[in-house]
């Protein structure tokens, strides 16, 4: 990772728009924080195994709970088409068989997919399937509600609109449908 190279590539792009960092007072930096904001904050989740994540916190459920559901976890994420970013919340929750987690590993999983470059599809897939691989539940869903800048700051321009994107494996109809009743929420 160069970061050098991406701060001058920044302020390359701001000259190439009309507007220079080495002229306009509130730009100068510019090029620097961007890259530290990528590379810190906005695009941790590449570093993250999540396997190792999951597996490094399964518990033996022995009875109690037939669901396991963490709520309204905030998450943003970054959209790999305009590089704005796509800010909300998930959900998720499985049904388990012998292995549980902590409530923490699952919101690092989240944490770990959103922080990436990635559409927000994929973020929901991305922790059902690891979800699935690491615990082998009954069932796991993630519903993920976001409002994306892409929509709000430029094209549609609409403002208010939410994007929500549900993701769910179970292993036969009945999973799938006790999935299903999760993944709408609580009744109003």
């Amino acid at each position: 990772m160069d970061r050098a190279a991406a701060a001058k590539a920044i302020d390359a792009f701001l000259v190439a728009i009309g507007r220079d960092p080495r002229v306009e007072p509130e730009l100068r930096e510019t090029g620097k924080r961007v890259t530290d904001a990528f590379v810190d904050e906005l695009t941790t989740g590449y570093a993250v195994d999540v396997d190792a994540v999951l597996a490094g916190n399964v518990i033996a459920h022995v009875g109690g709970a037939s669901v396991v559901e963490l709520r309204d976890v905030a998450l943003t994420t970054m959209c790999p088409h305009h590089l704005m970013a796509g800010i909300g919340k998930a959900t998720v929750g499985f049904a388990p068989k012998d292995r549980i987690v902590g409530v923490g590993a699952l919101a690092r999983v989240l944490d770990a997919f959103a922080r990436r470059l990635t559409l927000q599809e994929a973020i929901g897939e991305g922790v059902v399937a690891a979800i699935e691989r690491n615990l082998a539940p009954r069932w796991v869903a993630c519903r993920v509600e976001m409002s994306h800048a892409c929509m709000i700051a430029r094209g549609e321009r609409a403002h208010g609109a939410k994007l929500v994107t549900f993701a769910m494996r179970g292993v036969d109809d009945a999973a799938r449908a006790e999935a299903v009743r999760f993944v709408q929420g609580p009744a109003a």
